[in-house]
């Protein structure tokens, strides 16, 4: 029995400390959304060292463990698996101090799903160490040979291999709780939505959603009390956090952001929430990777017109929408003819706002035709919801620059473009123009753009045309995944070589930028990509 406890002991700490040295690969498969197969497509990554360090790591405790084992075989076998075991520890002690060095740029959020896959994952890596250890005690009896007893715990070093396959077969088991909580707390959520009076909207497009939700609220603030999902939460689960959240009680307007990456995504999202009114802001070939083409992308996007709400469609879309669906009365569209006068400035925007027959004064700090654009398609639909050309008007004074999509600093008299949540062509194309607005030196840090699908070579080649086109004096790649069509495609362009770097890491690439730059010039960062691309 005291043999069976000792064994149970050394299972304990080992898949404790195992554990720990790997939360980095579940930051990851949160990052990819507990997706199995991303997080596989980002382990087997070029570059990512992740797996190799913990097959060294393994081949280490291996060797150091069986060593002195036997060095200290004169000591009894007891004795002996005790200055085993402490190297043992000391060993995993360290691996999990030197993987700090290599923390996720987004770390581990601790949130419930994150726990509960946790608990799992330890309590598979805890049975699989345990039956490593039971199969070679049961070896060792069964040969009677004092060279078993002396590596006993030898078999935990093959744990650090597994632990990602261990990993990934937890996720699934728990992944299977997850969906059958998730649907029960959404659907609770969509009774809560039925019971209440308050209007709600719905944001739906490839690009702009988050702004356009936040420039909305603004607006409609003037008039009603409203409440939006935080930050990018657009699915049905953020939705439903919202929906229990105390921000929400007592509003009169919801404001919902809805994603789709896949088919049947808006039309859940549409069944839980109800829209009355909504914008589609548009299409582009984000997240083409999942949906396969743009046109299959635009179908399910436009699922947001089937619904019964009212709906505002952005710049591009009214030959998409009227071929689609001819011309429904439940449409209307924002498009640049509600605009005039338009100046674009390095650090503002001001232009009149045509609403009706009267005309608003806008000056903004939002940058470009994108900022603009979502201004029109928010105050479009504040009109049709009951606000006054002045109550959109004062709305308008108050919007703020949005978190990291082209939001501007000044440090030092440097500018700074933080673009880091932007990661679409559209939007990537509108950044450069805003920084080619700026009269000093420019630079551009970038990693280039993702989930385009087979369309993701020829997207990086063109965003590398046009960074050629602005003719920065620095252009930093970062990472290894796209850069080499970005690269390409700025030669090509005609863009200098002298001017480009690289760097594995936005930190590496802060530090060149630092060297090349001062007062009165200005550095884009373009898209700041997740550790799972």
């Amino acid at each position: 029995m005291g043999e069976v406890l000792q064994r149970i002991a050394a299972c304990v700490l080992c898949t404790t400390l195992f554990c720990f040295a790997s939360l980095k690969t579940v930051g990851a498969l949160q990052q990819g959304g507990y997706d199995n197969k991303t997080f596989w497509a980002w382990l087997k990554r070029k570059g990512n060292m992740q797996f190799n360090r913990l097959c060294v790591f393994a081949l280490c405790l291996a060797l150091a463990s069986a060593v002195t084992a036997l060095c200290f075989s004169f000591l009894g076998v007891k004795n002996a698996l005790l200055v085993s075991g402490l190297v043992f520890v000391l060993l995993s002690v360290g691996y999990c101090v030197a993987e700090q060095k290599y923390a996720l740029k987004v770390p581990l959020k601790r949130t419930g799903r994150a726990v509960r896959l946790f608990a799992v994952y330890y309590l598979f890596v805890a049975v699989f160490s345990y039956l490593l250890i039971a199969i070679l005690k049961f070896l060792a009896v069964l040969n009677g040979s004092d060279l078993y007893g002396l590596i006993a715990y030898v078999p935990f070093a093959i744990t650090p291999i597994c632990l990602p396959f261990l990993l990934c077969f937890a996720n699934l088991v728990e992944g299977a709780f997850e969906k059958m909580r998730n649907k029960k707390f959404v659907e609770r959520a969509g009774q809560v939505l039925d019971e209440t009076q308050i209007t709600r909207v719905a944001v739906v497009g490839s690009f702009g959603k988050t702004s356009v939700k936040n420039i909305l609220k603004t607006i409609l603030s003037e008039k009603f009390s409203v409440v939006e999902t935080p930050a990018s939460y657009n699915t049905p689960i953020g939705v439903a956090k919202t929906v229990f959240s105390p921000a929400f009680s007592g509003k009169q307007v919801l404001i919902a952001e809805m994603g789709a990456r896949k088919a049947g995504d808006i039309a859940e999202l549409c069944k839980m929430v109800k829209p009355d009114y909504a914008l589609f802001t548009g299409v582009c070939e984000q997240h083409i990777s999942t949906f396969g083409s743009e046109e299959n992308a635009f179908k399910e996007k436009s699922e947001i017109l089937k619904c019964g709400a009212f709906v505002v469609c952005g710049e591009g879309l009214r030959i998409r929408v009227e071929a689609a669906f001819g011309h429904p009365e439940n449409v209307a569209f924002a498009d640049f003819a509600a605009v005039k006068d338009i100046h674009y400035y390095a650090t503002e925007t001001e232009f009149s706002l045509l609403l009706g027959v009267e005309t608003v004064k806008v000056k903004t700090p939002l940058l470009g035709c994108a900022g603009a654009e979502n201004i029109l398609l928010a105050a479009t639909l504040a009109y049709k919801m009951g606000l006054t050309a002045m109550e959109i008007e004062q709305g308008i004074a108050k919007i703020a620059p949005i978190e990291h999509r082209l939001q501007l600093f000044e440090s030092g008299g440097i500018y700074i473009l933080d673009d880091g949540y932007n990661c679409n062509p559209r939007g990537a194309k509108e950044a450069l123009v805003a920084l080619s607005r700026f009269a000093g030196r420019k630079c551009v840090v970038t990693p280039g753009i993702v989930e385009c699908g087979v369309l993701e070579e020829k997207i990086n080649g063109e965003l590398g045309a046009e960074i050629a086109r602005v003719a920065p004096d620095t252009v930093i790649l970062v990472g290894e995944t796209l850069v080499g069509a970005v690269k390409k495609g700025y030669l090509d362009a005609g863009g200098s070589e002298k001017n480009l770097f690289s760097a594995a890491t936005l930190d590496g690439a802060k530090s060149i930028l630092a060297e090349r730059i001062g007062a009165g010039d200005a550095a884009l960062f373009l898209n700041d990509l997740p550790d799972v691309y």
